[in-house]
């Protein structure tokens, strides 16, 4: 296309994804509504922007617990406005917003009002376990509020894990032995859940009030601004001519959205309405063109710099600067992407598929000339967060760049309508994940009270006799069925507090662990039978959501190795000598490579890997030996980094060598 005719495709494409995220699940904004969700979006933003910045408005400086109080009552109603109760039969009244969505709206915002008047009280007289029968009352009605605002927005999945563990302590008391715990009575549990900083309003939503609400606020206004087209066209102009340039696309695109906006869905459905149809017109099947955008949509959350809001709760868990967290998931990221990235080469080499032609792309000039305002946001975001490490500043920093360029520019210049529609989609973006974070929270008070957090590192280490990798594989299955029902950021917390204190025990390192659960926490977004992103990926590809699962888990074949290469040798993540970081990162990158050349039939420079049984042999040979070079040795392997180099390039030459022998590679088959 040309410039001018991407402007207008652009213009096109953004309107179907925007309404496809709109189906989703919340209902239409009235004018309303949408007054309402721009007025407490307001207070919201200025309550946090007074405390981070200790602006004194009006001399108020409020302490913590009343900040996260105010915060939810000027947020968590906004979920029963945007979330109907279930959406109406009758077409005519879609949007409409009933009475009973109404009361429970008023009724979350009184109850919160009610704690934060009383906040004083609180952490004076000692609520957490001598609350008066009216805090007792108040937080049982709360309790119901938050749980029903967990299942419109996290799904019964979820509201169902978080109602049976949160009721725990009522019953831990009578359990048997390895989880049995303190007991506690209802009453006493709601309060406890309410007014204590261990449960719903502790970890998770002190990282929320101090730092996540503002790379939210960033995410949204950039997406607002005009941010996803330029993303999209920058990876087209950047990579579409190449061999199976549209595929390579949605990878470049997806990571770039992802990274901000921390949601798979969304992202599959933005990015993918531009690139699964540009890779099914050259020569990619559905299926393979929905596996690519799946999997380069899960992994976007896992990519630095922002990696959406999980790297931020994790932070807080470890009491370490957000910056480190980002720098040593940048290499298994990267590598990550590097295997999709060379798994599409081999698939597209394979098949003879072409890149798309210069007049189907924009120009890669003119799109950095509009766009120029993208980069240099970046570029501050990203001093102020690891050069600077002011996390909490970094965002509103530079949303403030961001909107002062943008009405600078007119092109996506922000008009009165556009501007609270921003607020509005801000304050529903909150408003969704205060709810999740607050009902994990319930998690963490559960475990608190009963004191089953410190018991239970032991019991699972007494279960794994005392082995690391045995409790590896128990962490990663855990976190793989727990995914399926959670936001990635709800069963990050919930396994933080469950798997992470007993991998620590056995003597891993701390940052590695809670990078492994989130890995595989991440897992059930493209492994089927749940593979949410498959989902969503088929309705733009046009074809089955278990046959993209099926393409998903080949090509996203790194990310369920990846983590425990870290977990065994931390130099991947950063922690160890000069020299055995750049080693280990080499032998990785190397091991990669192979194994996605062997998964895909195709090795660049060798040929085709398929057809004769020397091929075939040659296949599986270069499989193990990617998986060889790629494992790191020493620690709880027993073999040395350079022996397994040594036995992967042995079994990779041997590969080529068969290769070889059989002749001339067979011609390209297009099978789409």
């Amino acid at each position: 296309m040309t410039q001018g005719a991407g402007t207008a495709s652009g213009a096109a494409v953004n309107a179907p994804a925007d309404q496809m995220v709109e189906e989703l699940a919340h209902r239409p904004m009235t004018p309303l509504v949408r007054g309402i969700f721009t007025l407490l979006t307001l207070l919201t933003l200025g309550m946090v922007l007074n405390q981070q910045f200790n602006l004194h408005l009006f001399g108020v400086t409020l302490i913590e617990n009343r900040y996260l109080f105010l915060m939810a009552a000027a947020t968590l109603p906004l979920v029963f406005l945007a979330y109907p109760w279930r959406q109406p039969k009758d077409k005519s009244r879609v949007g409409r917003l009933n009475l009973l969505d109404a009361g429970l709206a008023l009724l979350t915002a009184g109850c919160i009002g009610w704690y934060s008047w009383h906040a004083d009280a609180i952490l004076a007289e000692g609520w957490e376990f001598a609350a008066p029968d009216t805090a007792k009352i108040l937080g049982g009605v709360l309790w119901v509020l938050i749980l029903e605002a967990l299942r419109r927005t996290g799904g019964m999945a979820i509201f169902l894990i978080v109602l049976a563990i949160s009721l725990y302590p009522v019953v831990a008391d009578v359990m048997p032995g390895p989880i049995r715990g303190i007991g506690q009575t209802l009453e006493d549990t709601f309060a406890y859940h309410i007014v204590s900083s261990e449960s719903a309003f502790g970890i998770p939503m002190r990282a929320f009030g101090e730092i996540v609400i503002g790379f939210i606020v960033f995410g949204v206004a950039l997406n607002h601004t005009g941010g996803g087209k330029f993303f999209n066209d920058l990876a087209f102009a950047l990579v579409g001519r190449v061999r199976g340039g549209a595929a390579q696309v949605g990878v470049i695109s997806s990571a770039l959205q992802g990274s901000i906006s921390g949601s798979v869905i969304s992202n599959v459905i933005s990015s993918g309405v531009v690139t699964i149809p540009a890779m099914k017109r050259t020569g990619f099947r559905a299926d393979y063109a929905g596996g690519v955008e799946s999997v380069a949509s899960t992994g976007a959350v896992l990519m630095p710099p922002v990696m959406g809001s999980t790297a931020f709760v994790m932070a807080s868990f470890l009491g370490i600067p957000y910056g480190e967290i980002a720098l040593a998931a940048a290499i298994p990221a990267l590598l990550f992407y590097f295997g999709l990235v060379v798994q599409i080469d081999a698939y597209a080499a394979r098949l003879g598929l072409k890149g798309l032609t210069r007049e189907e792309l924009p120009s890669l000039r003119e799109t950095m000339k509009a766009g120029w305002l993208y980069i240099l946001v970046f570029v501050v975001l990203v001093f102020l967060m690891v050069w600077q490490q002011r996390e909490a500043v970094a965002p509103f920093a530079a949303t403030a760049l961001l909107l002062v360029i943008n009405q600078l520019l007119p092109k996506n210049r922000l008009t009165l309508d556009k501007l609270l529609n921003l607020l509005a989609a801000t304050g529903r973006a909150l408003a969704e994940l205060v709810a999740i974070l607050a009902g994990v929270g319930f998690i963490i008070g559960a475990f608190s009270v009963t004191g089953l957090a410190g018991t239970l590192a032991n019991d699972l280490i007494y279960l794994a006799g005392d082995s690391a990798l045995i409790l590896l594989l128990m962490g990663a299955l855990t976190s793989f069925v727990f995914g399926m029902g959670m936001t990635v950021t709800a069963c990050y917390i919930f396994l933080a507090i469950v798997l992470a204190p007993p991998l620590v025990k056995s003597g891993l390192d701390p940052l590695a662990v809670h990078l492994f659960i989130m890995y595989w926490g991440m897992i059930s977004f493209i492994t089927p039978p749940v593979a949410l992103a498959t989902f969503a990926a088929s309705s733009i590809a046009r074809t089955s959501p278990f046959r993209i699962g099926f393409q998903a888990v080949r090509l996203g074949a790194v990310i369920y190795i990846v983590p425990f290469f870290f977990v065994l040798n931390p130099a991947l993540i950063l922690r160890g000598g000069p020299l055995e970081v750049i080693s280990v990162i080499a032998s990785a990158a190397a091991g990669v490579a192979l194994i996605g050349s062997s998964l895909q039939g195709y090795l660049i420079g060798v040929g085709r890997l398929s057809g004769s049984l020397p091929r075939q042999l040659a296949r599986a040979m270069l499989f193990v030996a990617g998986f060889a070079l790629a494992v790191p040795g020493g620690n709880l392997i027993p073999v040395s980094n350079l022996t397994l180099a040594g036995i992967g390039l042995a079994l990779a030459a041997g590969a080529v060598g068969l290769v070889r022998l059989t002749g001339r590679d067979s011609p390209v088959v297009n099978t789409k």
